[in-house]
């Protein structure tokens, strides 16, 4: 296969995923979220094998779209799950281990195609198994867990679209963060290369991101508990940008090193902010909605980021990429600091 049609057979997952998550809350509503997480993670473990079994890319391009269609529940029920069942007291510190356990397994997944190749069935397996295995713990753990039901106030249910009226500045920090998180960990590496560094080194700063996402999120959860959420999201927000900024600077020296951790952190931990507040202002199915709002806007964040900061790159030089960054978590910081003042006028 080409690059594009590789590149353009990768776009599917996401965009099953912005598909799937307008339906979630609806489907909720239908099967309820043990039987529609327990069918997700088996239909995921039946696409992989059928990944493997279709040795053709064209199958494969619908095949990758029906995964993101799969997966997606899995990512908001297990996160809807975790905001009820956490205590408000102790939200951000629980949210904090849930990004930063999700943290491990996106850098599990590389690390396994190292232990078992990239050839024939071995890595299909360990999808398929571990879908299943998936599938058979949500069946045995999940009965008469609390999260889904009818909104606690008597409120109607709230669609996807919708949320967008009740919390903007929380949809804007998700997609903020899924931009600027993506385009750092796929257009690092030309980043650096600008500057002449050796394949070595380019390959340690998305390690480095990496390691500050897993480390940094109990921490940032910990401050959220003390500080409030939405004060933490736009900490996060403007340390990102300054890191951001300080890499043309950094880049070449060993301050980098630290730089870029923190960033790793703050980057996704806008993210987990955004997680913590939504679990304190949303109950029952406004949660279920909301966190569907939440991965529709992480793929429109993950589509507009890495082309956005790509081009800029290819017009401006390797400081286009700091641009974009530090220019959206500004936007976010505007806004977030709007919504603040505009709240506490109504109060």
């Amino acid at each position: 296969m080409t690059p594009a049609e590789i590149g353009l057979s990768a776009a599917m997952t996401p965009l099953g995923l912005i598909v799937s998550a307008l339906f979630v809350p609806q489907l909720v509503r239908i099967l309820g979220g043990r039987r529609l997480a327990v069918t997700a993670a088996l239909a995921g473990a039946l696409l992989f094998f059928l990944v493997g079994l279709m040795q053709n890319w064209i199958a494969w391009y619908p095949l990758r779209f029906l995964i993101g269609l799969a997966i997606n529940p899995l990512y908001i029920l297990g996160e809807v799950w975790m905001m009820a069942l956490a205590p408000d007291e102790k939200r951000g510190r629980i949210m904090g281990v849930f990004n930063a356990v999700t943290g491990v397994g996106y850098a599990a997944g590389p690390l396994t195609l190292t232990a078992v190749g990239t050839e024939g069935w071995p890595p299909l397996l360990v999808a398929i198994l571990g879908f299943s295995g998936c599938a058979l713990l949500l069946f045995l753990t999940t009965k008469g867990l609390r999260g889904f039901e009818p909104d606690p106030d008597g409120k109607p249910a709230t669609g996807v679209f919708g949320f967008w009226l009740l919390a903007p500045a929380l949809l804007l920090a998700v997609t903020v963060s899924a931009a600027t998180q993506q385009s750092a960990y796929s257009l690092m590496p030309v980043f650096g290369a600008g500057y002449g560094l050796v394949e070595a080194r380019l390959a340690a700063l998305i390690t480095l991101l990496s390691l500050g996402n897993i480390l940094l999120q109990v921490p940032l959860g910990l401050l959220a508990e003390r500080f409030g959420a939405r004060a933490m999201m736009i900490c996060c927000a403007a340390l990102n940008a300054v890191c951001v900024l300080s890499l043309p600077f950094l880049i070449s020296g060993p301050f980098v090193w630290p730089v870029l951790l923190v960033m790793g952190g703050v980057g996704y931990g806008v993210y987990t902010m955004s997680l913590v507040e939504l679990g304190n202002r949303f109950r029952g199915q406004a949660l279920v909605a909301g966190n569907s709002a939440f991965a529709l806007m992480w793929g429109v964040g993950g589509i507009i980021g890495p082309p956005g900061s790509g081009a800029a790159m290819q017009v401006f030089g390797p400081i286009g990429l700091p641009a974009v960054s530090a220019g959206l978590s500004a936007v976010l910081i505007a806004f977030a600091l709007y919504r603040a003042a505009t709240r506490a006028e109504r109060a």
